[in-house]
């Protein structure tokens, strides 16, 4: 998992409450288990015309936003079904930090376990950046310092949970917190082979 650095990129608008996981990733596309290429099937049913061309009413099919690496949504974002390929979509298409007033607990959870970045903020708040990004502001994300930064300087703070913060930081998904103890399953493999070799027979 790449590590999450302070990032600067457009941010696009999408006001839309309950967008479910069905929504970010269609069904008919759940069939791989490859985490890249997903990224042009992300919200199909919105981007894309019964023809499969690309509709003119969808904000990631704008530029700038089709280049966007935030995301400022709706309340309840990522609630149905249980899928990984619902953050894989995200990041396959670029988008790095989520931005709203509440998430499904499941989907919330994959997104650090994916090094995506979800922010909770009050509807406010959500309104407001969803305004700035209406016109084409750009936002930096700073993890280090908790801190969402506006083009004029001003910023408002998030909370994030401190472990997840330092897996984000250091690039670090379960595979990875398990490697960082690797010596010490190796001694105890050691240990375990000598008291019980008949186990590796």
């Amino acid at each position: 998992m790449e590590r999450f650095e302070k990032i600067t990129g457009i941010v696009a608008p999408l006001p839309m409450i309950n967008i479910d996981t069905d929504m970010i990733i269609p069904k008919q596309f759940l069939k791989t288990i490859k985490r890249s290429g997903l990224g042009k099937n992300l919200f199909y049913e919105l981007r894309y015309d019964l023809n499969g061309n690309l509709r003119n009413d969808f904000v990631l099919n704008w530029d700038p936003y089709k280049s966007a690496s935030i995301l400022v949504t709706g309340d309840n974002f990522g609630c149905g079904s249980s899928r990984e390929h619902a953050p894989w979509s995200l990041l396959d298409f670029g988008i790095k930090c989520l931005i709203a007033p509440s998430f499904a607990d499941i989907f919330f959870n994959n997104c650090f376990k994916n090094g995506i970045l979800p922010i909770v903020l009050d509807q406010k708040k959500v309104d407001s950046l969803i305004f700035k990004a209406q016109k084409k502001e750009l936002l930096t994300i700073d993890l280090e310092n908790q801190k969402i930064i506006h083009e004029n300087g001003e910023y408002d703070k998030f909370e994030v949970d401190s472990f997840r913060k330092k897996c984000l930081l250091e690039g670090l998904d379960d595979i990875g917190l398990t490697l960082k103890k690797s010596s010490k399953i190796d001694e105890y493999e050691i240990k375990t082979s000598d008291k019980t070799p008949w186990i590796n027979e």
